[in-house]
């Protein structure tokens, strides 16, 4: 498909460049071409609106269209397909079994790599995701971030990019001595092994009870303040309770990651990054970008960017989130140098990296105008928000086994056990499908409601759905092979000449496409609508149209290679959506 866009973007443009000639205009002021769908399959394949072109023809788009259709009914050939004006619009028809005896065996020939372009050849790009504090688990939010990370750095990998994922733990500041503290006051010596619990678990449990035995002590946040001093000072009782409770939760949120298929190239901790951002800002200072105020906190002036001011490090002499950022994004650019770097961060941030930017710029940091901020919405159950310290975060592991749980209870009612082989691995992997499709699904600006009934439906959108029909597909396939019904080099594709053929056609060969523009525009999203549409499509097709038995071999042969692009495809999206493939369910 891409290449009958190429040509025909190629033809239109020199068709609406001779209108220009001919009219005295210089066609160098001519606006990009933009292809469409037509709203019905009944009006063509493609569309071009002319819209763009009636000011520089100083015409209107409906007499530009069928001044350029003329001109293309005179040079397009037949292997081209046709070109009709259409009100405002040039809609083109493409030759259909020309476009399937090129697209389908495509697929099958590249395998697992169709789909992958060269839209970042050459660049190299960081992302850092996750982002967890080692004061407790991770929760519905983290894994919304985690989706969209880990899917994006696929994407991005398949669109020629060199990709380096990282993740930075949070692992010093008050938060982390307030769960210190707490347990310092009631652990008794408590370990993940002595309790039974998780060590993540663990940890976010003591820093609930800080909160709880704050509201009666008055002087429970001064407290951890002090410990947090002593902690930067080095004192060696607090290191080491520090590291302890760190490793515990570090532990417990690494189990997390391998359930869920997240992946990271290197990890930063802001304990080994915050003071050299702190030099960052001394070097401020003396540049003359940064000020002190008379109580020794130092301050940047935000004012050109129409902010006011903001604190970089307080009177205390401790370091704030910014001040620590730039020390971690210098390190990450000095470890592996970067054409761009992308942060996964919930959009309550925006104001903190629209400054981390341009204190960065302020440093001379000329790298600073390749960041980009990934903001995303919050998620949350129907129940309604989450907070972590009145303790009603959903954790991410209690959620997963609530979605396993429920995929094996379908497995069972279904009685599908034997097909599956293994119920429990079966079920997880259901559940991740679920949980990752659920999350990307939804444009990652916008806040969301996560429900987990509603994801682990088989049918409609979602990614159990995706799954079955992979394994529908896989079904088929295999007893086609019983039948020793094979595909041959000789495929007639003029027999596909139904509708719903040229449909599934049209959407395999444009799964290249789709993953590109999921790279340009950061938007797993679109994969994800497009895969659905697929899948929808080929249900569709499997339910009304015979195709292993088929009355004919031409056609069986046919109709086989296509439903295998079909999966070809479906099975390449889904990886790069972290969504595991299921061969029966």
């Amino acid at each position: 498909m891409d290449q009958y866009q190429a040509q025909w973007s190629e033809m239109i443009a020199a068709a609406i460049d001779a209108e220009a000639g001919e009219r005295g205009i210089d066609p160098a002021a001519r606006a990009d071409l933009a292809f469409e769908t037509p709203p019905s399959a009944d009006l063509g394949d493609l569309a071009v609106p002319m819209f763009p072109f009636a000011k520089l023809l100083r015409t209107s788009p409906a007499a530009i269209a069928s001044a350029v259709a003329a001109r293309l009914a005179s040079t397009a050939g037949a292997s081209d397909g046709t070109a009709v004006a259409a009100g405002p619009y040039v809609n083109i028809r493409l030759p259909r079994a020309d476009v399937a005896a090129s697209a389908v065996p495509r697929v099958l020939a590249e395998g697992d790599v169709y789909g992958r372009n060269a839209l970042y050849d050459g660049t190299r790009i960081t992302i850092e995701f996750s982002s967890p504090n080692t004061n407790k688990p991770l929760h519905l939010g983290h894994l919304r971030n985690d989706a969209l990370g880990e899917s994006l750095s696929r994407v991005l990998a398949a669109c020629g990019a060199t990709v380096r994922s990282v993740n930075l733990v949070n692992d010093r500041g008050i938060h982390i001595c307030k769960s210190m503290l707490a347990y310092q006051e009631f652990g008794a010596g408590e370990t993940p092994e002595s309790s039974g619990v998780k060590g993540d678990r663990l940890v976010g449990d003591y820093y609930v009870k800080f909160n709880e035995w704050a509201k009666q002590t008055p002087d429970a946040e001064a407290r951890a303040r002090q410990l947090l001093v002593a902690w930067e000072a080095g004192d060696p009782d607090v290191v080491a309770l520090w590291k302890k409770m760190n490793d515990w939760v570090l532990a417990g949120i690494s189990q997390t990651y391998e359930a869920t298929g997240i992946h990271f190239d290197a990890v930063y901790f802001e304990s080994e990054t915050y003071s050299s951002g702190k030099d960052e800002i001394a070097r401020g200072i003396e540049a003359g970008v940064f000020y002190r105020e008379d109580d020794g906190s130092v301050w940047v002036d935000l004012e050109p960017i129409g902010l006011d001011r903001k604190i970089l490090l307080r009177a205390d002499g401790t370091s704030v989130y910014l001040t620590q950022d730039i020390g971690t994004v210098i390190a990450r650019y000095n470890d592996s140098p970067f054409d761009r770097m992308i942060y996964v961060v919930g959009s309550e941030q925006i104001y903190h990296f629209r400054v981390l930017f341009y204190v960065l710029e302020l440093l001379g940091y000329e790298w600073a105008g390749n960041l980009f901020h990934l903001a995303y919405g919050m998620v949350n159950l129907p129940e309604g928000k989450m907070k972590s310290r009145e303790g009603t975060v959903v954790d991410a592991d209690d959620l997963i086994a609530e979605l396993t749980e429920l995929a094996a209870a379908e497995i069972r009612a279904k009685e599908r056990e034997s097909a599956v082989e293994n119920v429990d691995e079966t079920a997880h992997k259901i559940a991740i499908g679920a949980l990752h499709y659920y999350l990307l699904q939804v444009g990652a600006n916008k806040d969301m409601i996560f429900n987990p009934r509603e994801s682990l439906s088989f049918t409609g959108n979602t990614g159990p759905y995706l799954q079955y029909m992979c394994a529908r597909v896989n079904s088929m396939i295999r007893k086609a092979a019983d039948r020793r019904i094979e595909l041959d080099s000789h495929i007639d594709f003029n027999v596909l000449d139904m509708a719903e053929e040229w449909e599934l056609v049209k959407l395999v060969a444009r799964y290249p496409a789709t993953v590109e523009a999921a790279g340009r525009d950061y938007a797993p999203g679109l994969l994800a609508g497009y895969l659905y549409d697929v899948a929808k499509a080929f249900s569709q097709y499997y339910h009304d149209v015979p195709i292993i038995t088929a009355p004919s071999t031409s056609v069986r042969t046919a109709r086989l290679a296509l439903s295998r692009a079909v999966l070809q495809v479906l099975r390449n999206g889904l990886d790069l959506l972290n969504i595991p493939y299921l061969d029966a369910m």
